[in-house]
């Protein structure tokens, strides 16, 4: 008898991208309090590191499970990148319209690019788990 796709142990893709999207959201929230000011370069750079090391943590252990529904996860990964990417395009103008310059704007953007890339991971995988390969 095959394993039930709602049994099988997978790593905590989810769980991992939640936190990525909270400390993401920490250092938006702490960069735009700042604003029109500069934020504490070092704790916005800080928060930064932690978002990506997540990301970069979530991405390795998804490549890593075997017998996962590959197509499909790109499917659906893909569809939402191209709507995310439109988000973050007017956000990212928004940011720009506001004369937000220099390394404020460095650190948002990078910020704004986690989170563009993170929401399409966190679908594909819920979408991607469920399908029988």
């Amino acid at each position: 008898m095959s394993e039930s796709l709602v049994d099988r142990k997978l790593p905590p893709v989810t769980e991992i991208g939640a936190a990525a999207m909270v400390a993401v959201a920490i250092g938006v929230i702490f960069n735009a309090a700042y604003l029109p000011k500069h934020a504490p370069t070092s704790v916005a750079i800080a928060i930064l590191i932690v978002a990506a090391a997540l990301e970069a943590t979530n991405l390795f252990l998804v490549s890593r499970i075997q017998d996962f529904a590959w197509n499909r996860f790109k499917q659906v990964a893909g569809w939402f990148l191209v709507a995310y990417a439109v988000i973050a395009g007017m956000i990212e103008y928004a940011f720009i319209y506001d004369d937000t310059r220099g390394t404020q704007l460095v650190i948002l953007t990078l910020m704004l690019m986690l989170f563009m890339l993170n929401v399409p991971v966190l679908a594909a995988f819920t979408v991607a788990r469920y399908e029988r390969v």
